[in-house]
Parts: C-alpha cells; structure tokens; sequence
C-alpha cells in the first residue's frame, strides 16, 4: 500500500496472468466481503471481517515482495494493485466510521489523502513522469493496518469479564494505543502525500525525474 510499485516498468514478456495479479486480484474480490461482513451484526461476523482485512492486508505485501523479486512486474498491477490498496484502506476506515469507533472527519483527510495522490500519480504517468515511494509513506500503510486491525478487534466480550474503563467502545488502555496509533497514522499520511506533492510539482516543472 504504496507508491512504490510505480518506480518498476513491466518486464518484457511477462504474463499478465501470474501469483502477484492473483494475490491483487483476491484482495479486490476480499473488499466486498469485508464490507458484507462488517454491516452484519454479531461479534462473530465483525472476527470475520478482522480475519478478511488481515489476510487481504497481507495480500498487498507479499504480492509486492513476489512482483519485485521475480521481475513479475505488470502493467495490469500497477494499476490495479494501488486501486486495490485504496479500497481496502478506505472500505475499512468509512465502515469503523459508520459504525461511530472512527471519526468522519478523520476518514475523510484520508480519502482526500489517498485518493489526491492516486490522481496525481495518474497524471504524472501519463507525462512520463515518476516519483519514487518515501519512506513516510511505507510507514504510514504499516501505522494504517495496525490502526484499523485494532478498531476492528471485537473487544465487547472481554470488556464483560476484565473490568476495565470503556473510551470509545474500547478498553481505556488500548483506547489510547489504538489512538496514538492512529494519530501517527494520519500524520505520516498526511505528511508523506505532502511530500509526494512537492516531488511530482518539482519533477514536472524540471521536465523530468524517472521514466514510467
């Protein structure tokens, strides 16, 4: 869930139809399913939900890790593996929003985040230009992941037997966690898609940067 994938250009002769697109492919197909998981009610459905964004979570780094080390690079993935990452990160932030554990607001500086750079990163293309990954970036997706896995964990059931103070639908000590997580999260997101910004503006004013 990164802007890395778009520093590669497509090896010549490599298949379309190979384990990174399939494994691109799933986390596309595990979206809905999250989304059809999280609007049932029940704790069991909500374990499910958790159990299908980690796994479609783990899709995204190892399809990358799979690409990059056997020169699988395509042109298919490199559009579809950032929609991909895009609609699971924001499938999962607008359902904890609608179900009140994460802000609008919030959600929304993410969206425009995300969705801002996706753009920009589709005009640069088409110009030739590309601007490679910071690392502010990698570490926000990590920060994201670890943000939403903690909103999504069912805590209801353990908060009836441990006693502890409730913030937010969570327990008080991981309420904070949780939170100081996310406010990590949205700075870097933020911090890094401004960062993203500035580069794209200065490569295209010079006519230049590296070649899609």
């Amino acid at each position: 869930m990164n802007e890395s994938n778009v520093s590669r250009r497509q090896e010549p002769g490599v298949p379309v139809v190979n384990v990174p697109n399939a494994l691109t492919v799933l986390r596309l197909v595990l979206v809905p399913v999250f989304v059809w998981l999280m609007v049932r009610d029940g704790e069991g459905a909500r374990w499910w939900a958790l159990g299908v964004f980690c796994v479609a979570a783990a899709t995204d780094q190892l399809d990358g890790h799979i690409a990059r080390a056997r020169g699988l690079i395509t042109d298919f993935g490199r559009i579809a593996d950032p929609i991909a990452d895009k609609a699971l990160t924001l499938g999962a932030f607008v359902m904890l929003s609608v179900d009140g554990l994460v802000p609008w607001w919030f959600t929304v500086l993410v969206a425009v985040r995300e969705l801002g750079i996706t753009a920009l990163r589709a005009v640069l293309l088409r110009r030739g230009i590309v601007v490679s990954a910071n690392k502010g970036g990698k570490l926000k997706t990590v920060l994201q992941i670890l943000f939403i896995t903690l909103m999504l964990v069912p805590w209801a059931a353990w908060l009836a037997h441990a006693g502890l103070g409730v913030r937010g639908g969570l327990p008080e000590p991981v309420f904070w966690i949780a939170w100081a997580v996310g406010a990590a999260a949205l700075a870097l997101t933020l911090w890094s898609g401004a960062v993203y910004c500035a580069e794209g503006v200065r490569l295209s004013r010079a006519g230049g940067g590296a070649r899609a």
